[in-house]
């Protein structure tokens, strides 16, 4: 199985935080992985559905969030999750409970933010129509050592993005561009099926890994195959027409 891993984006509302989020997951996807996101409100409309916005019911909204990234990641999926999370404490809490764990601070000035903002939250809140309200009657507390720093206020999303890329791919949680099935391939419909049909009984959960791992092996068993050095560079050569190697 896949080592799964959670992106997790933190500041202050209309920072960018769920636009980076929604441009990553593609880019993952085509890395072979499986994504799963967590938007602050979707959550809130669905799994936080209930709970305030005191100090107790926004801990409770990330305890959560970590909770069910928590799950995607121990069964090798990558969570991406967005919400402010605005407390260090509770954002530390998550990364224990998670393991491999990116912490991405979108920073941007509160000055930026509210020229952003859409819903009109900020206005609400600095009207006093709204409470604790992070960054306003709230206070947002900043990563201290976070993996990623994007600034949205001076980067383009695809700035921001290419960083966020860049730093998963030298911790080792991204695999290179060009693995995971970005090359078609056309694989005859009985291969296939077969393929499918051992890929349910095995401990693999896509397609993608489960024949990277057939041809691991494969590799592994050319090197002790009694065949002269023209015959492997000859496999080897139709391995590398057909895409399966680089």
């Amino acid at each position: 199985m896949p080592e799964g891993f959670t992106v997790w984006f933190t500041g202050l509302p209309s920072s960018g935080k769920s636009t980076l989020a929604r441009l990553l997951e593609p880019v993952i996807q085509r890395r072979g992985l499986h994504v799963e996101v967590f938007d602050g409100d979707e959550v809130r409309q669905h799994l936080s559905k209930g709970l305030g916005f005191s100090k107790e019911d926004r801990d409770e909204n990330i305890r959560r969030i970590a909770y069910v990234a928590g799950l995607v990641t121990r069964t090798g999926g990558v969570a991406i999750t967005c919400a402010i999370s605005p407390y260090r404490a509770l954002r530390q809490e998550a990364r224990q409970r998670i393991g491999r764990f990116v912490e991405v601070f979108v920073q941007c000035p509160v000055e930026e933010c509210i020229e952003r903002d859409v819903k009109g939250l900020y206005k609400k809140a600095l009207s006093g129509e709204i409470q604790n309200f992070t960054g306003i009657s709230d206070p947002y507390e900043e990563p201290e050592n976070p993996e990623v720093v994007v600034e949205t206020h001076r980067e383009s999303p695809e700035e921001s993005l290419s960083k966020i890329v860049r730093r998963l791919e030298e911790l080792g949680y991204l695999p290179p561009e060009g693995f995971g099935g970005l090359t078609p391939v056309p694989v005859p419909t009985y291969l296939y099926r077969e393929i499918q049909r051992r890929l349910d009984r095995s401990r693999f959960h896509d397609v993608s890994h489960y024949v990277t791992h057939l041809l691991v092996q494969a590799l592994d068993d050319l090197q002790e195959m009694p065949i002269t050095d023209q015959q492997r560079q000859q496999i080897l050569g139709r391995l590398k027409e057909l895409g399966y190697v680089e």
